[in-house]
């Protein structure tokens, strides 16, 4: 078992998370803990070691939507807060633009922050399972000395 701060799993996972799938990639090292951060412009890290598309000691850090934190968690708060606007929410995600459409009605319903909330929390919970799951221990705080 390998062990991460939360602050650092949680940077990567917003990190992978803030472009489509596969723009930006994280991997943590299943022997440090290390994680080594990869955009599709270029690398985040001075030094990527040579097997980190190879070898099967890193794990990629998932994208959001592989956590089911993206339109369906969208459609769970819509069913949830806006029943009445569900259909409208549905429809939205059918097409471009979603999000933005999508706040946008939040935010002429006095739901935005709400979201907000709602979709932390999710992420939260999505990516502490996802941890479990793959036998990485977080330890709170915000520095791997602290380890």
């Amino acid at each position: 078992m390998v062990t991460v701060t939360y602050e650092e799993i949680s940077l990567a996972f917003e990190f992978v998370a803030s472009g489509a799938p596969m723009e930006h990639s994280a991997y943590i090292s299943l022997d440090t803990g290390q994680i080594y951060w990869v955009s599709e412009m270029a690398s985040m890290d001075e030094e990527l070691p040579d097997d980190l598309d190879t070898s099967d000691r890193y794990l990629v850090v998932p994208h959001k939507t592989e956590l089911d934190l993206g339109k369906n968690l969208a459609l769970r708060f819509a069913a949830q807060e806006l029943p009445d606007s569900y259909e409208r929410v549905a429809g939205i995600f059918r097409s471009k633009g979603a999000y933005r459409r999508f706040k946008q009605l939040l935010e002429d319903n006095a739901a935005l922050e709400n979201w907000y909330k709602f979709e932390a929390e999710a992420s939260d919970k999505a990516l502490r399972e996802w941890c479990a799951a793959n036998d990485i221990q977080i330890v709170e705080g915000s520095s791997p000395s602290a380890i």
